[in-house]
């Protein structure tokens, strides 16, 4: 072995210690450093060999390491060994140091470079998103001369495949599927595999599904892969039929098949799914599965299965992690236990932004909106960055406790201090706090001093707040500006301009509204309500017939209202249509989905019991009034979740205090 200076042999020195290589030579420094790493008096070190180097690459070292391994091949003169380069290359392609690698392929000494060394270069680049590095290393390996025996293999193509996956358009898999074809791979497996999740990324399902038959051989991956397809294209029942002949299920499909119900909203689905897998000895739910349950519990306010997977999870000694966490926070919060979400985010060693996100965004939505300012300051005390929607959920909270000058603030230094442009949705949030606290022209020159143009929701929110403070003049301007806008958002507009002129005595600007709502042939969302009740999830809509205990709710929600006159409830229907009598209009408030979900819940629970519902419209004025009443002359805590913000009613008070 060669002997090289002292200065040279550091980095050799720092190297082989940290891999545990014995030296027959030591260093001659200063007596200390001897001493520290008790050297003998010897005077040499021995250089690490092209073998010595060789074995090191193939532990995979760290960066730092590796960086320490490619000088000593720059100062030993070694570059020019192929084996070595290559294995530097694997290396730092494990490290994901893609740059240094595609410096060393373009000057690697072998020419051409091996298939395996394309492979490598391909597969590490395959799964970035909207990356054309392994097309065109693609593109070069089937322009070298053919007699140089270097041509794609079956890894290549599922490579390259895989790429064009993640490109925007399907252009690039279409041409390459057309040379897997003349080169005779299309009946591979895993060539196979990946023009199936290339056709179901890019929503060509029929081609997906076609490929996907002619397979003479499919595994687990074939059928996840167009499961996946099924899902993301909101083709919930022929993604079921997938799932349910599949011969093998996996952790993977299991989790593909709950995310994809929780994504398009089936909730009750998802759990029910989620219990099965329990139930399955071959799968055992992981973080991605666990995550989408108690989402599904988050959507649904379903507390009782909520809780159930927190214990399970402590059972089964589930780690923490943050995106646990975060979900638990989000779990709770959304369930209406705020105090348990707290528990839970208190007990985090290391918050990251996400924790910090969803905590604050639980305050909000709960109406504590200072506790959430006091948590955006511990977060930001903690550097910690907040992100978009950490401020999206602090303005929210702003918003809904009347906190102007602190919501103010925070909006203005957005960018400032945090580096976040503000985007629509930050001054929806901003227009929406000043206009809920009167500031109804302040917020009107925010939204005309908007770097883009206002959306539908943010005029909807001026023009909520001009019925709230009665200003029916710049309610009819904002409505002018809704009717140039998309038409699905028109009727919505309307509906509140009408209310508007009502609540001021304007019937007939009211009943000029109205029929022109009746004229549009589209209907506004239908309230739907959801009550969990012995762990059973129950829906209920406007004027439910379909439920099986219907007639016994009906009676019980009468004896209800009758009740909850004595409580000072008077039915508003200042929003039902005009050409019904008084008594039809307070029948049509009456049979309100959250209503029907109350009579429900105090038919067939306990007295006393705390009742929980979700709404997925804003509660109306009526229903408000109602539920204060209610909770009072049945002396019940009653939770409402609205696609707002929470309601809890007690002794006949609202935690909103009306500012809703």
């Amino acid at each position: 072995m060669l002997v090289i200076s002292r200065c040279k042999t550091k980095g050799a020195f720092a190297l082989l210690k940290h891999f545990g290589f014995k030296h027959t030579h030591s260093l001659s420094p200063a007596t200390e450093f001897r001493a520290k790493h008790k050297l003998p008096h010897l005077a040499k070190f021995v250089q690490p060999s092209h073998c010595t180097l060789s074995q090191l690459l193939k532990q995979r070292p760290a960066l730092s390491v590796l960086k320490q391994i490619h000088a000593q091949v720059v100062t030993q003169s070694l570059s020019l060994c192929s084996p070595l380069i290559f294995s530097l290359i694997h290396s730092y392609l494990s490290c994901h140091y893609l740059n240094t690698a595609r410096i060393l392929f373009d000057s690697y000494p072998s020419h051409p470079p091996s298939t395996l060394l394309w492979n490598l270069l391909i597969r590490a680049h395959s799964k970035i998103q909207n990356c054309l590095q392994s097309i065109h290393y693609f593109a070069d390996m089937l322009a070298i001369d053919r007699a140089l025996r270097i041509v794609p293999d079956d890894y290549t193509l599922t490579f390259v495949v895989t790429s064009c996956s993640h490109q925007i358009s399907s252009v690039y898999g279409e041409i390459v599927h057309g040379l897997i074809i003349k080169s005779g791979f299309e009946r591979d497996l895993y060539v196979g595999n990946s023009l199936v999740n290339m056709y179901s990324a890019h929503a060509k399902l029929e081609n997906a599904r076609e490929l996907f038959d002619q397979m003479p051989e499919r595994d687990v991956f074939s059928w996840t892969s167009l499961l996946g397809g099924y899902t993301k294209q909101g083709e919930v029942d022929k993604a079921r039929e997938i799932f349910d002949i599949m011969p093998v299920q996996n952790d993977v499909s299991w989790a593909v098949w709950i995310s994809g119900l929780v994504a398009n909203a089936r909730y009750v689905e998802a759990l029910d799914y989620f219990c099965g897998m329990l139930g399955n000895k071959k799968a055992k739910p992981n973080e991605a599965v666990l995550v989408c349950a108690l989402s599904a519990c988050a959507h649904l306010g379903a507390l009782d299965q909520g809780r159930w997977i927190h214990v399970h999870m402590d059972r089964n000694e589930v780690s923490q992690s943050p995106n646990i966490c975060t979900a638990l926070i989000d779990m709770y919060a959304k369930c209406g236990r705020v105090d348990c979400a707290r528990r839970v985010f208190d007990r985090i060693h290391k918050r990251d932004v996400h924790n910090f996100t969803s905590m604050i965004s639980g305050l909000s939505i709960h109406g504590h909106g200072m506790d959430a300012v006091q948590v955006f300051s511990q977060m930001v005390s903690e550097k910690v960055n907040p992100n978009e929607i950490t401020i999206l959920g602090v303005l929210n909270g702003c918003s809904h406790s009347g906190l102007i000058e602190e919501g103010t603030s925070i909006f203005n230094n957005m960018e400032r201090l945090w580096g976040l442009l503000p985007r629509i949705e930050h001054y929806g949030c901003y227009v929406d706090l000043l206009a809920r606290g009167g500031h109804l022209e302040k917020a009107m020159e925010v939204v005309k001093n908007m770097p883009m143009e206002p959306d539908i929701i943010i005029w909807r929110a001026l023009l909520s707040a001009c019925r709230t403070h009665r200003n029916a003049s710049l309610g009819g301007q904002i409505i002018n500006h809704i009717r140039k806008l998309d038409p699905s958002g028109q009727k919505n507009g309307q509906v509140l301009l009408s209310n508007l002129y009502a609540s001021l005595g304007k019937w007939e600007s009211a009943v000029e509204e109205r029929e022109l709502i009746s004229q549009r042939k589209d209907r506004s969302d239908l309230g739907c309500s959801w009550i969990e009740v012995n762990g059973s999830v129950h829906e209920f809509h406007v004027d439910d017939q379909l439920h099986p205990q219907v007639l016994g709710i009906r009676d019980k929600l009468n004896e209800v209202l009758k009740k909850a006159k004595h409580g000072g409830y008077i039915a508003n229907t200042m929003q039902v249509t005009f050409d019904l009598s008084e008594e039809d209009k307070e029948q049509a408030v009456a049979r309100h989905s959250e209503k029907l979900a109350i009579a429900f819940g105090l038919l067939t629970t306990e007295p006393r019991t705390l009742i929980r519902i979700v709404k997925n419209l804003r509660t109306c004025e009526d229903c408000h009034s109602a539920l204060k009443a209610i909770s009072l002359v049945y002396d019940r805590e009653i939770v409402v979740r609205d696609r707002s913000r929470f309601h809890t009613f007690e002794e006949g008070k609202c935690s909103c205090n009306d500012y809703w």
